[in-house]
């Protein structure tokens, strides 16, 4: 009789999660020197034939046995979620959580250390950050955070964990490979900006171009606060009654727009031409939150103006990813 397919899905996926890839082992200075002496006392039991030292002998060799095994359980059942922040910029450091489960239903797991890793660059895998949980008892999830940042803009991968553990005597390191993937787009960096008054004019690389700024606004209601929003909309009585931030919706007869350009055509890929981009990034995320309709405009592409909180994430994801010198499919 043939199992029924659901039966035999959940059968697999209870096989893959119980069987693992080889651990790595690898001894620490400590277990080198155990190792010696060890070797010492059996060399030394073999050419006395001294019961004392075979039975010292013994209980050396048990207690690496012993260190196996409670190392073994430690790692056993070590589930690892990882928790992205929103934005990533680059040469700025951001906070990543590691949510570290263990799903075995009686033992505990001890002196676990997660090393997460990233893949820039191409195929070049580095280390994105560490950490450390001392205890996570049977069943029980805990969080960790780690500071990542990134080296370059672009998209990145995060491919995997690395757990090990010295539990219980610190002779040996063992180490548990969990493949665990996440996509991300790192922005340009931001360096701080000031917009004044009549903003307009050339600068490095780039125009910006201002249109009339319109001194009238209305209020039309009260919305909750998003990403970009300028601080200076914040009604603070609503916020602190409700619990949460609410900002002011303004309707203007003559809202200010601004576009700014980046020149792409003839330019090359370098240090001048990512100086170039992290300034213009700088350009929209001011004047995004000075309230302003921003648009972009590059010698291949244009993206229409809009403001909050959709516009800066298309503005800088569109950033991320532009180029020197290549063509870029308009953005719509």
């Amino acid at each position: 009789m043939t199992p029924e397919p659901s039966r035999l899905a959940r059968a697999l996926a209870s096989a893959r999660r119980w069987l693992r890839p080889p651990r790595v082992l690898r001894p620490t200075r400590a277990g080198w020197m155990f190792f010696l002496i060890t070797f010492g006392v059996g060399f030394a039991a073999l050419n006395t034939g001294n019961n004392l030292l075979y039975l010292v002998l013994s209980l050396m060799l048990a207690f690496l046995v012993l260190s196996g095994v409670l190392s073994e359980s430690t790692l056993r059942g070590i589930r690892v979620r990882r928790r992205l922040p929103r934005e990533l910029f680059a040469g700025a450091a951001a906070t990543v959580g590691l949510e570290i489960t263990n799903e075995q239903a009686r033992v505990a797991s001890f002196a676990i250390l997660i090393e997460d890793r990233v893949l820039e660059d191409g195929d070049e895998k580095r280390e994105a950050g560490r950490c450390f949980a001392l205890r996570i008892g049977p069943g029980e999830t805990i969080l960790r955070f780690y500071s990542f940042t990134a080296k370059h803009r672009g998209p990145i991968r995060f491919v995997e964990f690395k757990v090990f553990t010295r539990f219980p005597f610190g002779l040996f390191s063992k180490s548990l490979s969990l493949e665990s993937e996440d996509s991300a787009l790192v922005y340009p960096g931001i360096e701080p900006l000031s917009v004044p008054p009549d903003f307009g004019g050339a600068r490095d690389l780039g125009d910006g171009i201002c249109s009339a700024v319109g001194a009238g606004a209305a209020v039309s209601g009260l919305r909750e606060y998003a990403n970009g929003d300028p601080l200076r909309r914040i009604h603070w009585r609503s916020s602190l009654r409700r619990g949460t931030l609410f900002v002011r919706q303004v309707e203007s007869e003559q809202q200010r727009e601004i576009e700014v350009r980046l020149r792409t055509a003839g330019q090359r890929p370098g240090e001048a031409f990512e100086r170039a981009v992290r300034w213009t990034a700088s350009e929209v995320i001011a004047l995004l939150e000075t309230g302003s309709r921003v648009s972009l405009r590059t010698d291949e592409a244009l993206i229409p103006a809009d403001h909050g909180a959709f516009q800066r994430g298309r503005l800088l994801g569109f950033l991320a990813e532009v180029t020197a010198g290549a063509r870029v499919s308009e953005a719509s």
